[in-house]
């Protein structure tokens, strides 16, 4: 029997990385990106080292709510029971709280966490009914640790990790696990430009790993959170 993968923000980095490893076990793969055409690369690229798997992609901006439901739809219409949910878009606006620019709270809330919370809305039911699957919230060291140029982003990945807790207690009696994966600074599209050498980064098939071995635990275990960090620690 197909089972179905979700993963957001697809293209680049992490979710690249989670998406491949699922894809390697066999798994049929739904996700999203705002770019099309970054999209249908990597739609290209996953039919060609797994052509056996299906593969769903549509182009959505996850902090709009109305796309994140017809993402939701295109999911449901695909008639493949979701097994795996990676909430993994993100928006990273550095900062501080007193003279960031207007409106970064919002737009990071809206990505970082709101998206997470209407999709999981919109998904989790049919998961609940047949007491299967899991949840993978990617929060952050930042998270747990504030810093001073973190601003709304340390907000709304704080707030994140709090939903990922609330919503482990709520899926308890169905079975279903919730993981909260707090990486640190991963070497992503988002560090791109910067003079700090590769190896001081942990690389993104580091956190995939991680989530994969997650999910390989027998149903009698979870992982509640995984905190990774670069071997020399944070940046």
């Amino acid at each position: 029997m197909k089972k179905l993968a979700v993963v957001t923000g697809g293209t680049k980095g992490i979710g690249k990385a989670i998406i491949e490893s699922f894809a390697a076990e066999g798994f049929s793969i739904a996700t999203c990106a705002r770019t099309k055409s970054d999209l249908e690369k990597l739609k290209l690229e996953i039919r060609e080292k797994f052509p056996a798997i299906d593969f769903f992609i549509q182009q959505t901006d996850m902090s709009d709510k109305m796309q994140v439901k017809a993402f939701a739809e295109m999911i449901d219409a695909t008639d493949i029971a979701v097994e795996i949910l990676v909430n993994n878009s993100g928006l990273f606006i550095p900062g501080q709280i007193h003279k960031e620019e207007e409106g970064a709270l919002e737009q990071m809330i809206d990505t970082n966490l709101y998206s997470a919370y209407h999709l999981t809305r919109s998904l989790i039911k049919p998961m609940m009914e047949r007491k299967k699957g899991h949840v993978f919230n990617i929060c952050s060291t930042a998270s747990i640790v504030p810093y001073t140029n973190g601003g709304s982003y340390c907000i709304a990945k704080f707030a994140m990790l709090g939903m990922s807790k609330v919503l482990r207690e709520e899926m308890k009696p169905y079975d279903i696990r919730v993981t909260s994966v707090l990486p640190g600074a991963t070497y992503t599209a988002s560090w791109e430009g910067t003079d700090l050498p590769e190896e001081r980064f942990m690389k993104s098939e580091d956190v995939a790993e991680t989530v994969l071995t997650a999910y390989k635990l027998s149903d009698r275990a979870v992982m509640e959170e995984v905190l990774i960090r670069p071997q020399l620690g944070d940046l």
